[in-house]
């Protein structure tokens, strides 16, 4: 892969196979940096080459991965996340995890980089989607919190880091009162792992929720000041 060429400012892009991508493109061109920050739509090998970070989106995590492997992306994607900083929300959190479970018939092709096991829809189908005020550590005015807008939305079962992977930062919980309810959920603890709907991993970030669905950019703010400026040449 050839390095990008960053000319003082940064290039983020976003897995434009399927998805939600515009409405991060669109959230992502209303931050204001020191250095530069540039968005391109990612499609091709030679357009990933260029970024110094990705965003993979919401969507179907399935169709994402399918499209991916015609565009012959998923070796390159496998690559840069061994390299660059990555962030995946709900359909893109699937994508990012080692494990998952409920895929569909034929298997879930993964892309690996964060050590989690994941469940698809792990709360139920779209008519149980929800919103829900989070607490997120790290963001802007932290006090303020942040609308998590949970559809379809994929659920963490386990952290499952090896001593040599770097330890996982978790940024926000869903509180056990507002989970939703169900015979699975009735005697869940604060801390468990089901709990969490936004982790750390080193440089990558994901988020089983859609920031990109709301009028708040916090977090795409954060991902570049946490995850991708710190590492970025």
């Amino acid at each position: 892969m050839s390095e990008p060429s960053y000319s003082g400012g940064v290039t983020i892009g976003i897995l434009a196979l399927q998805g939600a991508f515009a409405e991060h493109q669109t959230t992502l061109k209303k931050l204001s940096f020191e250095r530069k920050i540039s968005v391109v739509q990612v499609r091709t090998p030679e357009d990933l080459a260029r970024c110094a970070a990705l965003i993979i989106p919401g969507g179907e995590s399935t169709t994402i991965a399918l499209l991916a492997k015609l565009a012959g992306l998923l070796e390159p994607l496998r690559a840069f996340l061994k390299e660059k900083s990555v962030w995946g929300t709900c359909a893109g959190a699937i994508l990012l995890a080692q494990s998952v479970e409920g895929a569909k018939k034929g298997g879930q092709e993964l892309l690996g980089g964060i050590s989690v096991t994941i469940a698809r829809n792990g709360w139920g189908s779209q008519v149980e989607s929800f919103e829900a005020p989070l607490q997120v550590q790290g963001l802007r005015d932290s006090d303020r919190p942040f609308t998590g807008v949970f559809i379809r939305a994929p659920v963490v079962l386990s952290l499952v880091p090896s001593a040599l992977d770097p330890p996982i930062q978790v940024v926000a919980r869903l509180p056990v009162d507002l989970l939703p309810r169900s015979d699975h959920t009735s005697s869940i603890a604060p801390d468990d792992p089901r709990t969490v709907v936004a982790l750390r991993q080193g440089r990558h970030l994901l988020t089983t929720f859609h920031p990109e669905l709301t009028k708040d950019s916090r977090f795409h703010e954060y991902f570049v000041r946490e995850c991708v400026l710190p590492y970025a040449a």
